[in-house]
């Protein structure tokens, strides 16, 4: 049974080693297949423990942390997240954006996926956000290192209450396995009213 915990602030910071080991880890694999480093991936955190309105939720088997999410204000991203939806009108200060969720493999199917959802939702609703958002890569279909048995994650964002905005799109760049250096990468956004 996975325990899953709260935290945001200098909580995280006896964490930041695990969870970056975490990110490459789960990252690495299809759609992402990001090749990652610890002291990239150490300083990126760092943004969620000196936000004020960020969350991280944690997953638990026993003492290891097996999975992770994270969400910040969308007023305290980079640039080239919060363009699009200031470009698209939104009012950026209403709205949350979560990060990524990470959970190792054989973790998966066992709630914890929800669970990140209803613990940033409700981060989000307590300090009066009206939306939450987060963004996913696009891959073609074709995709040579897509996996045979690989099912993309939309129906379960679907039923979390998230929509598609196919005219919300960035571009995020990283060090993909097998390439040289880093390559742009689309991303789309996808959106929901908080009750």
């Amino acid at each position: 049974m996975l325990r899953i915990e709260r935290l945001s602030g200098e909580a995280l910071q006896q964490y930041l080693p695990d969870l970056a080991r975490l990110r490459i880890t789960v990252f690495r694999e299809f759609p992402y297949l990001y090749e990652g480093e610890m002291a990239y991936e150490e300083r990126y955190l760092q943004t969620y423990i000196e936000s004020k309105g960020s969350v991280v939720v944690l997953a638990w088997d026993g003492e290891r942390i097996v999975g992770a999410s994270t969400g910040i204000p969308l007023s305290e991203e980079t640039p080239n997240v919060k363009a699009p939806f200031i470009e698209a009108g939104y009012p950026v200060d209403e709205i949350f954006y979560c990060g990524e969720s990470v959970l190792l493999s054989e973790y998966r199917g066992q709630g914890a996926g929800v669970a990140f959802f209803e613990h940033r939702e409700a981060h989000a609703k307590e300090n009066g956000y009206k939306y939450s958002c987060f963004c996913a890569v696009q891959r073609p279909q074709d995709h040579p290192l897509r996996p045979a048995d690989y099912v993309p994650l939309n129906r379960f964002w679907e039923n979390r209450g998230y929509r598609i905005q196919p005219q919300l799109q960035t571009e995020f760049s990283w060090k993909e396995v097998g390439e040289e250096t880093e390559s742009p990468k689309l991303m789309t956004f996808w959106m929901k009213e908080l009750a």
